[in-house]
């Protein structure tokens, strides 16, 4: 009997293994048998069978499987068919967007831009790395051209605000517009935390169209009265997943309360009221009930994609199932690999320690790194980040602190050294490679260790398996890390009584 089941087995695997060879594969796996393939469904009744299913078991040590996405695909990409022109952008913006080598706009973008060049509240939801900063850069810039004429210039007075959760992303923007303002006559100012204090007691006088800022600072600015907020006629909050959860929302919108927000504003000249764009690679389905003390959510017109609240599909992701004492000596083999290849590499880790550690292991191990954390002083983790971006070093232990907005187009390697405990932040930190410009055979690998991870990754491989959005995409760490000691809370009272 054994030996007829033997034989139907590998008869039945021989004719299995010719049918899926038609077709592509979206999840390979060591175990062949939990391969996926473009098209396969799961039975309403079965479930989906998942590689990561056996995961919690210590024997589950050294299984791996890679979600490829559309990566084995070898047609192009669908090309964006609509031009700046099409979309509503003037000709010497068009001239200067040709100068630095973009002629087409992407889909987010020629979404996007007839929104807000028509003056509507705007939500910009769309993954990373595809052009949304530029998707409201550019109508602002048009509508200051339109407006220089008529309104009267004051010092610290900016037409437009940017404002970012960290001082690294208000940096990368800043720079960005200065490359466009430049060639159009107009004035952008970058305005980061730190010396607050001495910026109080000697405050910048300057004429400012455009102002990219922190929240903290900026709004410490304003409180004093040192930069002027009359003039303000649109508003752009970059991370605004980040700057709505409950870390920042009340600072936020203590000073959006100061700003005539209007319905839809009229862009008639001399401008009259202020416009909103809110701009995140992940949004809550439900804004946050914040928003409305600062808008009408009414008002606001949503701009996304169809690969929101997905893995990038060009992109392959590898999870390797690893002890804790594993990992140092598969990450050194994976970064001599890559510095062999001449492949730049970003390692993310949870917390501060453990980022301070991988770079110590890895220099210790002839391997130069530099890291970058929250806990470091501004000056020193500036030029650590300019290192890497020039290309003088080509490793960078990061927490967190690196993983949202920053313009990293040399990365062609992602290394979670621990996998991150939010879905948002998985997005987030997998953006930072296969970004429009970057090089190609871009790859993110992951070190999966413990039970809290390995649950999220079953959550993550089931929604490639039915093809639906990764779950709880939600950026408010805060809340659901308060949530979470409340359950608990609640369940060892039960237990006790």
């Amino acid at each position: 009997m054994s030996k007829l089941r033997q034989i139907f087995n590998t008869s039945y695997c021989r004719y299995y293994s010719q049918q899926v060879k038609k077709k592509l594969p979206i999840i390979t796996c060591k175990r062949p048998e939990y391969n996926h393939y473009e098209g396969q469904t799961y039975s309403k009744f079965d479930g989906v069978k998942l590689a990561s299913a056996g995961w919690l078991n210590v024997k589950s040590k050294g299984d791996y499987f890679t979600i490829y996405g559309d990566a084995n695909k070898k047609e192009e990409k669908e090309v964006f068919k609509k031009s700046f022109e099409d979309v509503g952008v003037r000709p010497e913006l068009i001239e200067v967007m040709s100068g630095q080598g973009y002629n087409l706009p992407t889909a987010i973008q020629a979404k996007s831009i007839p929104f807000i060049l028509e003056g509507y509240n705007t939500v910009v939801t769309a993954e990373t790395g595809c052009g949304k900063t530029l998707a409201y850069l550019l109508p602002i810039f048009q509508h200051i051209l339109d407006w220089k004429t008529s309104v009267k210039d004051e010092f610290n007075s900016p037409l437009a605000v940017i404002i970012t959760p960290s001082r690294e992303l208000a940096t990368q923007i800043g720079e960005v517009a200065q490359n466009i303002a430049h060639n159009l006559n107009l004035n952008v100012t970058t305005l980061v935390g730190g010396r607050t204090k001495q910026k109080m007691l000697n405050p910048p006088i300057e004429y400012c169209d455009i102002l990219v800022t922190t929240l903290g600072a900026y709004s410490k600015l304003v409180t004093t009265g040192i930069y002027k907020i009359n003039n303000v006629h649109h508003m752009v909050l970059d991370e605004a997943d980040t700057l709505l959860d409950d870390s920042f929302s009340g600072k936020l919108c203590n000073l959006l309360k100061k700003f005539p927000m209007q319905f839809k504003v009229q862009h008639q000249v001399p401008p009259v009221g202020c416009q909103l764009t809110l701009v995140s690679a992940t949004m809550p389905h439900e804004l946050p009930e914040s928003v409305s003390s600062f808008v009408d959510p009414q008002s606001l017109k949503t701009v996304t994609t169809s690969r929101i609240h997905r893995l990038l599909p060009h992109v392959p992701h590898k999870f390797l199932r690893l002890g804790k004492a594993q990992k140092p000596v598969e990450l050194l083999k994976l970064v001599r690999a890559d510095l062999n290849l001449k492949r730049p590499v970003m390692i993310f880790s949870n917390q501060t320690p453990t980022c301070d550690f991988v770079s110590m292991f890895l220099n210790e191990n002839g391997v130069e790194c530099i890291n970058i954390n929250g806990q470091m002083a501004i000056p020193l983790k500036a030029g650590k980040f300019e290192m890497f971006k020039t290309g003088k070093v080509d490793v960078l232990s990061c927490t967190d602190i690196a993983s949202r907005g920053l313009d990293t187009n040399r990365v062609q390697h992602i290394i979670n050294y621990d996998f991150p405990l939010y879905t948002a932040d998985y997005i987030h930190r997998c953006g930072r490679t296969g970004r429009i410009s970057s090089p190609h055979h871009c790859t993110v690998t992951n070190f999966v260790a413990w039970p809290r991870e390995i649950k999220l990754v079953q959550k993550i491989e089931t929604s490639v398996r039915r093809h639906v959005e990764l779950p709880n995409v939600n950026a408010n760490i805060r809340r659901i890390i308060e949530d979470r000691i409340a359950k608990s809370a609640e369940s060892a009272i039960r237990n006790m009584g």
